[in-house]
């Protein structure tokens, strides 16, 4: 089974995207392709970037990259559930890419953007994907916008509008046909 990790990107003790990136888990666990792991970057609590060598040396002198390393080197893909902030990515999320480089290589990523306005933070996914192709992480074909969020959380968390579970499935039948057919350069 592919490693999956669903990565929920804000740091915000009231962030709307911990129930949508447990929806997504739930959501690729029924996929049935996917080993899934939740990570919650607030959790992770990185510092900003403090190692004293270039990310892409490998050579890390503070645990917190060491953890951060090995569990990022554990998966075989990714989710990113991003939100938008100010019309772009949010600095903990740039920075914890930042942290490493080989970890990241090769592997596919699907982006779930949203927002509470009604762009569903496609303009942060957008702007984040450079950074995402720097790196050397395979961007998805598709990815998925959902606006309004805080419209969607209720009682048991996310409410997913109709349709919305389709769009995401997409996006994990793309991620593993990546897995089985890596892109080439």
């Amino acid at each position: 089974m592919t490693r999956l990790h669903v990565i929920s990107s804000a740091n915000r003790p009231t962030s709307a995207g911990r129930p949508l990136a447990r929806w997504i888990a739930d959501l690729a666990r029924e996929h049935g392709t996917f080993e899934v792991t939740p990570v919650d970057l607030a959790e992770i609590a990185l510092p900003f970037l403090d190692e004293p060598e270039f990310p892409s040396s490998g050579n890390y002198a503070h645990q917190h990259t060491r953890d951060w390393s090995a569990l990022i080197d554990s998966a075989d893909a990714f989710v990113f559930v991003l939100p938008m902030y100010n019309g772009g990515f949010t600095a903990p999320f740039k920075n914890a890419v930042d942290f490493l480089y080989s970890e990241w290589q090769g592997k596919p990523v699907g982006l779930v953007s949203y927002s509470a306005g009604g762009t569903g933070g496609t303009p942060a996914a957008e702007m984040l994907l450079p950074v995402l192709t720097q790196v050397g992480l395979v961007p998805a074909a598709r990815s998925v916008a959902v606006p309004g969020v805080l419209g969607l959380l209720g009682a048991e968390g996310f409410e997913a509008p109709e349709g919305l579970a389709a769009e995401v499935s997409g996006v994990l039948d793309d991620i593993a046909a990546l897995v089985k057919e890596p892109a080439t350069a």
